[in-house]
């Protein structure tokens, strides 16, 4: 069983640009969300997956992530997924020890930057870069799959 922990935070500059090592463009799609959690179809540069998350409590969720073919995945985007498709580019950046993924969003929900940390436990400290803003952790609003179905352009 995987958990995930994480904490998420608004970006306040474009300082963290000049650290980035790496990037995915990402389209994501959600093919059920419930208060007991979600079920996303994601591309990923040249992968696709299914993924299952369950409901956050505190930082922490269950997660389980399935490769699936592209192809696949293309279809259900089109098809399948409530909402608007979610458009974002993740930029990998390293700080304080660890690797941090900033997400500049498009389409419906260009304008939000979000960086995100995970973490082996809730209760870890963390140094937080210059960039990085106001947790949002605990605001549902910036939940990937609120952002489907309440994109951040219509706040």
């Amino acid at each position: 069983m995987a958990t995930e922990i994480e904490r998420k935070y608004l970006v306040l500059s474009d300082d963290w640009r000049a650290r980035v090592h790496r990037k995915v463009r990402y389209l994501q799609g959600y093919l059920a969300t419930t208060s007991h959690g979600s079920v996303r179809v994601r591309i990923g540069g040249d992968s696709a997956f299914l993924n299952v998350k369950g409901a956050t409590v505190g930082a922490s969720r269950l997660e389980f992530e399935y490769p699936i073919p592209v192809e696949d995945a293309e279809v259900m985007l089109r098809e399948l997924c409530a909402g608007s498709v979610v458009e974002k580019t993740r930029y990998f950046v390293p700080h304080g020890g660890r690797e941090w993924e900033v997400d500049v969003f498009e389409g419906d929900n260009v304008g939000l930057v979000v960086a995100e940390i995970e973490l082996d436990d809730e209760a870890e400290i963390v140094a937080l870069p210059d960039w990085a803003g106001e947790e949002v952790t605990d605001d549902v609003r910036y939940y990937n799959s609120n952002l489907a179905v309440t994109p951040f352009s219509k706040w």
